[in-house]
C-alpha cells in the first residue's frame, strides 16, 4: 500500500510561482509512474504532469507544457510539481498519483494511489 501526502499549494498572485511536493510513505516510489493532476470544482480531474520511475520519460498538457516542471527525488521518495508562470485559469486542487505500471498515463484510472489534494489559487 501506498499512502501519498500532497502540500506546497496556496495563493499566488498570476505569473507567480509554486512548488508543490509529494511525500510517500509504506513503499518506495523508485519504480513507479508518477503524475499530477489537476481538478476544477464540478469538473473532471484531469492529467497535469506525468513521470516515469526512470525520470527518462515526461509528458505534460499542453496548457502546462513550459511552465511547469515535474521531478522526482527517488532518495526522498518524493515528486515535485514546479509551477511557474501561473495564471487564473490554473487554479485547481492539484492531486498526486503513483501507479506501479512503468508506463506514462494520463488516465485517472490508472492510478490506483492518490493523495489527498492541494489547493492552488491564482488571483488575477
Amino acid at each position: 500500500q501506498v499512502q501519498l501526502q500532497d502540500s506546497g499549494g496556496g495563493l499566488v498572485q498570476a505569473g507567480g510561482s509554486l512548488r508543490l511536493s509529494c511525500a510517500a510513505a509504506g513503499r518506495t516510489l523508485s519504480s513507479y509512474t508518477m503524475a499530477w493532476f489537476g481538478q476544477v470544482p464540478g469538473q473532471e480531474r484531469v492529467s497535469v504532469a506525468s513521470i516515469r520511475w526512470s525520470g527518462l520519460n515526461i509528458n505534460y498538457s499542453m496548457s502546462v507544457k513550459g511552465r511547469f516542471t515535474i521531478g522526482r527525488d527517488n532518495t526522498k521518495n518524493a515528486v515535485y510539481l514546479q509551477m511557474n508562470s501561473l495564471e487564473p485559469e490554473d487554479t485547481a486542487v492539484y492531486y498526486c498519483a503513483a501507479r506501479s505500471n512503468p508506463w506514462t498515463s494520463a488516465v485517472v484510472d490508472n492510478y490506483p494511489y492518490w493523495g489527498q489534494g492541494t489547493q492552488v489559487t491564482v488571483s488575477s
